[in-house]
């Protein structure tokens, strides 16, 4: 008779296959896994991607710059043209950097403003011209585009920045426009830095003074100092300071402190500092006039202010500085030279004379 074949495997069999398990485990161990992406080609797609996102956007930002508009000799001597200059790229400078940081637009004309009003090179605070009597009578205007809100100054003898005591009529009082007298009595309230009238006396604007009254007839200066800038968070504001007129009488007011004449800053439009014969400027509202053409005509900001400087005034009366909701600049004069200068956040920075 034949063995049996037994119907489960014997103990030897099973002894077998306990001994085979650890080097089945280690086989499994040792073998490749299964395919994968390459850790290198999901770093190469990563890199790709980055690759292809959109940069971030440059925040917008823009200012101009003026020192006033007229009569300049490209013959004047070469230490006076770069004291202009390098006084210019000083208040640009300044008023870059606030903007740049993301400083408001009021902050940055009002830096500018008041750092031309300290150099006796402008007809604005320290250098500002004589009148008749030989005194100083100082008008200056700020404005924010966002709220429409504005303040402005005139006829200031003791106060040392006085576009720093527009803005504080803006932000300060219920009121828009303070005069002489009045305005001193404000600057006392408001504790505003003032000095001694002879502060503002300047050798060069003495001699002006002197030929203008040998002459017995106005000088059209028009060394008016202004700064218009637009800000990371989308507002516009305009600055406006001046001295007058050398020889003035009788009280007399340029476009400077007249909102809409000399001055002037909407948010749906532009913000525009204006330079030259204030008169005409007045008899114009060329700085609202040009915020008008814009909004209503549909113009660009460099379109509306080439057709108001250019059509409406007559050749020498001066120019504007602006800037637009869209961080677009102008820079418009029909007289021989304006000092000015523009910056903006895509890297541009000049200045200039002529």
């Amino acid at each position: 008779m034949s063995p049996s074949v037994p119907s489960h495997p014997s103990k030897t069999f099973r002894r077998a296959l306990l001994a085979l398990a650890p080097l089945a485990l280690l086989l499994a161990a040792a073998a490749p896994p299964a395919a994968s992406p390459d850790p290198a080609n999901r770093a190469d797609v990563v890199l790709r991607s980055a690759e292809a996102a959109p940069a971030p956007a440059v925040p917008k930002w823009a200012i101009a710059i003026h020192g006033g508009a007229g009569t300049m000799p490209k013959d004047i001597p070469e230490s006076e043209k770069q004291a202009y200059l390098g006084s210019l790229s000083k208040a640009l400078t300044l008023g870059r950097d606030v903007l740049a940081r993301g400083g408001t637009s009021l902050d940055a004309v009002e830096a500018v403003v008041r750092f031309l009003e300290d150099d006796p090179l402008f007809n604005a605070g320290k250098g500002a011209v004589y009148t008749h009597e030989g005194t100083h009578e100082l008008d200056a205007a700020i404005m924010d585009g966002r709220t429409l809100a504005c303040g402005s100054v005139a006829a200031l003898k003791t106060v040392k920045n006085p576009i720093a005591l527009a803005r504080l009529v803006m932000e300060k009082s219920p009121h828009v426009f303070l005069v002489g007298d009045g305005a001193e009595a404000f600057a006392t309230a408001m504790k505003v830095e003032r000095v001694d009238p002879h502060y503002f006396d300047t050798p060069k604007r003495w001699q002006q003074l002197q030929e203008a009254l040998k002459k017995e007839k106005e000088q059209k200066d028009r060394d008016t100092v202004g700064a218009v800038a637009l800000d990371q968070h989308g507002n516009l504001a305009a600055a406006t300071s001046t001295g007058g007129l050398t020889n003035k009488r009788f009280g007399r007011l340029g476009d400077v402190p007249v909102i809409g004449a000399g001055t002037y800053a909407n948010n749906r439009t532009c913000a525009v500092s204006a330079t030259g014969i204030g008169e005409e400027f007045i008899k114009h509202t060329v700085s609202h006039d040009i915020s008008a053409l814009m909004e209503y005509s549909g113009l660009t900001l460099q379109q509306a202010a080439d057709r108001v400087i250019h059509q409406k005034l007559k050749p020498g009366d001066g120019g504007v500085i602006g800037v637009a909701h869209d961080g677009s600049i102008a820079l418009v004069f029909n007289s021989e030279g304006m000092y000015r200068g523009a910056a903006d956040a895509n890297g541009r920075f000049e200045v200039a004379i002529w």
